[in-house]
């Protein structure tokens, strides 16, 4: 009698859910088990404003797609004064046994932050950064319906530092000073608008997590077609509190009204 009970869990235990890259369906049901999954294991970060997903959530999403990554090969292209090095990455979908996607990424210990690296450091970072570069260039729409930026954070350690070094330089101001002194009665009202102006944007309050899943949601209704959905997705992580909040609105209106008319139709 114990027997069938124990074939019956290990069934249970060996059945694992997957998703079909080919399927839109189901990849929107993929995002919004991904977006759970990356808030809860705390694997993005916050850059300037905006969430980047960690390679481990990149892993995440393809490892439930069947693709997973193969490392090429890791080339040292250091010279004298720089240690650097060159990676690249292949995707393997285990269902068809083909390569899907490829990346490829650099690391140098002359990027900011990482001038004490040991060179190990350097040839893993450079196969990191390739892994989640090779996720990018298939699944990124996938991230970004998830609700987080299509680039993987490792990327952004060396891009994302050079927009900061140009925010602390001081030509804005010396212009502003320059023009006070060519007309004092007129240049002031012009310097203080822009800074009225800024100040909303630091304090836009974007989509909250749960709106991103209820437009995900009603995108999977069969009424929605395909283009409304891609168009939707494209300017998800764009859209603040209130506009996702029409977005809802609007989505159910018209999924009631289509649905009635296939009732009437019917």
């Amino acid at each position: 009698m114990s027997q069938p009970n124990k074939e019956t869990n290990v069934q249970k235990k060996a059945k694992v859910e997957s998703y079909d890259i080919a399927k839109s369906d189901e990849t929107l049901h993929l995002a919004v088990d991904l977006a759970k999954f990356i808030k809860e294991n705390r694997l993005y970060q916050n850059i300037q404003g905006k969430e980047y997903v960690n390679v481990e959530g990149w892993q995440y999403a393809g490892s439930r797609l069947g693709i997973l990554p193969v490392v090429d090969h890791v080339i040292n292209i250091s010279t004298d004064d720089e240690i650097k090095y060159q990676a690249k990455v292949n995707l393997l979908d285990l269902r068809s046994q083909q390569v899907v996607g490829a990346g490829f990424a650099i690391c140098s210990n002359k990027e900011q932050g990482k001038k004490y690296y040991q060179e190990f450091a350097i040839a893993s970072m450079a196969q990191t950064r390739a892994i989640g570069k090779a996720y990018r260039n298939i699944l990124a729409w996938i991230i970004r319906a998830a609700g987080y930026e299509p680039t993987p954070a490792e990327e952004m350690d060396y891009s994302g530092n050079e927009p900061a070094k140009a925010t602390q330089q001081p030509a804005v101001p010396t212009e502003k000073k320059a023009t006070m002194k060519a007309a004092p009665a007129t240049a002031a009202a012009p310097a203080e608008a822009p800074a009225t102006e800024a100040a909303p944007s630091t304090s836009v309050r974007y989509a909250s997590a749960k709106q991103k899943e209820e437009i995900i949601r009603l995108l999977n209704n069969p009424v929605i077609t395909r283009q409304e959905k891609t168009k939707m997705l494209l300017n998800i992580n764009r859209l603040d509190e209130e506009r996702a909040s029409q977005a809802i609105d609007k989505l159910k209106k018209v999924i009631e009204e289509r649905e009635d008319g296939q009732s009437a139709a019917a």
